[in-house]
């Protein structure tokens, strides 16, 4: 068909985390095997998955544990919580030295979101950074406004809190140095 743009299933993002369509049955073996999957995050609503996809306890049998973090298509933002739930089960398995797959219906917006999530935290990315990495390696994503603006928060909430905590430290090391709590005022 003339036009028609043949594009990759899934793309390895770092050594960690590979980011894609839907995990077809048919490609158990492939992630499992040659790609030393161990993690599943999927994005999807269970509806979306049930035929044509493993369950999580199909994934079970063969040494691989799912996270669901379901949001709505098209329209669904990931929430703040379930961003941090998943950069933490990514995280688990990138200790293990082994890897996580990253998915929804089509690779491009709800999982995208959340594998920039974990790039922020990771690197200590800005979302437009982590996005543009992404970007890079995987043309074809589409982080909405709306997912953008929960990359924001959700780099806020862990970059900020990070600065913040080695400026506090930093400032109660300076502190320490001009009075001790035994001294009297």
């Amino acid at each position: 068909m003339p036009g028609r743009v043949h594009r990759a299933w899934y793309h390895r993002i770092d050594p960690t985390v590979l980011l894609g369509a839907l995990p077809l049955r048919n490609m158990t073996r492939q992630l499992v095997q040659d790609e030393n999957v161990r993690g599943v995050i999927t994005m999807n609503e269970e509806y979306e998955t049930r035929f044509l996809c493993n369950s999580s306890q199909e994934w079970e049998r063969v040494g691989v544990e799912q996270l669901r973090l379901s949001t709505v298509d098209m329209t669904g933002i990931p929430t703040l919580a379930n961003l941090q739930k998943g950069v933490q089960f990514a995280l688990k398995y990138q200790a293990l030295g082994q890897c996580v797959y990253v998915h929804c219906k089509a690779g491009r917006s709800r999982s995208a979101t959340m594998v920039a999530a974990y790039l922020i935290q990771v690197h200590n990315w800005t979302p437009e950074e982590a996005v543009r990495a992404i970007t890079k390696i995987r043309s074809h994503i589409h982080i909405r406004p709306s997912q953008l603006q929960v990359l924001k928060e959700f780099h806020k909430v862990t970059v900020g809190a990070a600065k913040d905590e080695t400026s506090n430290t930093q400032t109660h090391e300076v502190r320490g140095l001009e009075k001790t709590p035994d001294d009297s005022a």
